[in-house]
């Protein structure tokens, strides 16, 4: 964070000084709700969690270094005390954030979200200082404490936005108001509690409609191949960038293809030249990601042969998002474990299929929360859509979500043990222990509530072994 005496934080979040000697002692450091991660100089958010408080940390974490504690209450330690820590956090997040003057992209959508902010992050870290939401911490708490790890001298923000309701994301864009604004896709993600495609994309269009006018550098990068987003421009005074297939799109891939391993190649066009890219990650879902920070580069002056190498080059940086292991035994584990919704599973069933060919494949799928009255019918579409595409081992894991993946596969025309529900992830690693062989390819997916994770750890960790 920018250095700030307490004394000007807080003015900024309207506090009350506690216990405070020097108000103009500066914090240096980081912002953290976690007081395992304070250093010196930093400033310690007290959280009052449904299991943990905060606030009961708060003299630790002056003791290791925290110039004050920012809470709700008195806590015996330099503290600045606001009414609602949460409201004070971010319009801490939105001082320094006007403050630094930053180029600030967000990006929001059903899926693909954390994938693509780590694609735009590499993408424009060739072009400068760069800070960008770690894994998806895009929400309320997450999304403020990113831009505050932001210093002098940083001149991009890639900020991921995540919304569960209406006026989630308009109100992230007050916090911290972007200039790129980046529409993903539409999809089933949380539907559920939105109550369907047409309430989701008003609730992601709230991203465009924060944006500024197009003669202040207002830019909105929409997907050309997706109706609901496409339609978002009528929800914006900005500059529309589209991006996708289509022949529309400003930002176009020609000739997509998968390469034996299963990863993504085709040819980049832009309106400054076009260029070969072939992607180091899986699955084809990965091109209308990698359009998206394609476009966000050239926007900010990234030529079309330095928007392909950086393509090219671009590694997967959040964890346990189709993260592809290699085992000694030449089982390849699919890590994809993080979230699901219909769209990434499916998307991950097809890279399946085509990082497995000529070998025997298994994929070893869990819940997708959130889904409401469409749950059971998706549930039992991805069953169907496994025996399609061929897979040779379908493991579906959990509760009555699993027995309706289990289901549609058999109704499709699986058959014997193709297709196997079991109760839990250590039934589907005793599985996998009696029947994985040298060779075979993994998926492991789910919504993270499922905890299938384990399944994939216990396969990279080789506690899973191929006969």
């Amino acid at each position: 964070m920018i250095p700030l005496t307490l004394a000007e934080i807080a003015d900024v979040v309207s506090g009350r000084v506690h216990d405070i000697p020097d108000p103009e002692s500066t914090v240096t450091g980081p912002v953290v709700k976690d007081s395992r991660e304070v250093r010196p100089g930093a400033l310690f958010v007290a959280f009052a969690g449904a299991r943990v408080d905060g606030h009961d940390f708060a003299a630790r974490a002056v003791a290791d270094g925290a110039t004050a504690v920012l809470a709700a209450r008195p806590v015996g330690v330099p503290a600045i005390v606001v009414d609602d820590v949460e409201t004070a956090l971010g319009a801490l997040a939105r001082h320094v954030v006007r403050r630094l003057g930053t180029t600030v992209v967000a990006l929001t959508g059903s899926a693909g979200k954390t994938s693509t902010k780590d694609l735009i992050a590499q993408l424009l870290r060739r072009l400068g200082p760069t800070v960008f939401t770690p894994g998806s911490l895009n929400n309320e708490i997450g999304l403020p404490l990113t831009a505050l790890s932001a210093e002098e001298g940083t001149r991009h923000l890639v900020l991921e936005m995540g919304a569960r309701g209406i006026g989630h994301i308009r109100y992230l864009t007050e916090l911290t108001p972007p200039r790129i604004g980046v529409v993903l896709n539409v999809g089933s993600a949380h539907i559920g509690e939105f109550g369907g495609r047409e309430q989701i994309a008003l609730a992601k269009g709230e991203l465009v409609e924060s944006l500024p006018p197009a003669d202040e550098g207002g830019v909105a990068v929409l997907n050309a191949d997706d109706p609901l987003v496409r339609d978002m421009r009528a929800r914006t005074e900005a500059r529309v960038l589209f991006f996708g297939e289509a022949e529309e799109a400003d930002i176009r891939a020609e000739n997509v293809r998968l390469t034996p391993k299963g990863q993504p190649a085709f040819t980049l066009h832009t309106p400054t030249g076009c260029s070969d890219v072939t992607m180091r990650l899986y699955g084809e879902h990965h091109v209308s990601n990698a359009l998206a920070a394609a476009a966000v580069a050239h926007e900010l002056g990234m030529p079309a042969e330095g928007i392909a190498t950086a393509l090219s080059e671009a590694g997967t940086l959040s964890r346990w998002r189709m993260e592809v292991t290699e085992r000694s035994d030449g089982v390849t584990v699919v890590n994809d474990a993080y979230n699901a919704n219909p769209e990434s599973v499916r998307a991950a069933l097809r890279a399946l299929a085509a990082m497995g060919k000529g070998r025997r494949t298994w994929a070893v799928l869990g819940e997708m929360a959130e889904l409401g009255e469409e749950s059971l019918a998706e549930h039992d579409a991805v069953g169907r859509m496994a025996v399609r595409l061929n897979v040779s081992k379908l493991v579906a894991v959990g509760g009555r979500e699993a027995r309706w993946i289990d289901m549609g596969a058999k109704n499709e025309g699986s058959w014997g043990e193709e297709s196997v529900h079991v109760s839990d992830a250590q039934a589907a690693i005793d599985l996998l222990r009696d029947d994985l062989r040298p060779g075979d390819v993994v998926l492991v997916k789910a919504s993270r509530s499922a905890g299938l994770e384990q399944v994939a750890l216990a396969l990279v960790e080789g506690e899973v072994a191929g006969r």
